[in-house]
């Protein structure tokens, strides 16, 4: 097995922080790096999930809903949530 250097383009915050974050888990930015190439090699690809987020149906339902509540001048009003959950109580 041998060893070799390469060289990898980042953020200077996001690695700022990313050593600081491996700091407290008692290893240094090269090692994480090494674990996740490791870890990716025995997952066959990222080993973690990689997408992008979308809603799922209801989801975007609800949303559509709360875009038509939100522009509806016939729906009640409330200052705040003890308002809100005093007329629910009467």
């Amino acid at each position: 097995m041998g060893i070799t250097n390469f060289i990898v383009r980042m953020d200077s915050d996001i690695k700022k922080q990313c050593e600081a974050l491996y700091g407290e888990l008692g290893i240094n930015l090269t090692t994480a790096i090494n674990v996740f190439l490791r870890q990716s090699l025995r997952a066959g690809g990222f080993p973690f999930d990689v997408r992008i987020e979308q809603p799922n149906k209801e989801t975007i339902a609800a949303m559509l809903e709360a875009g038509q509540i939100s522009h509806d001048p016939s729906v009640k009003r409330y200052s705040d949530v003890e308002e809100a959950l005093r007329v629910l109580k009467d």
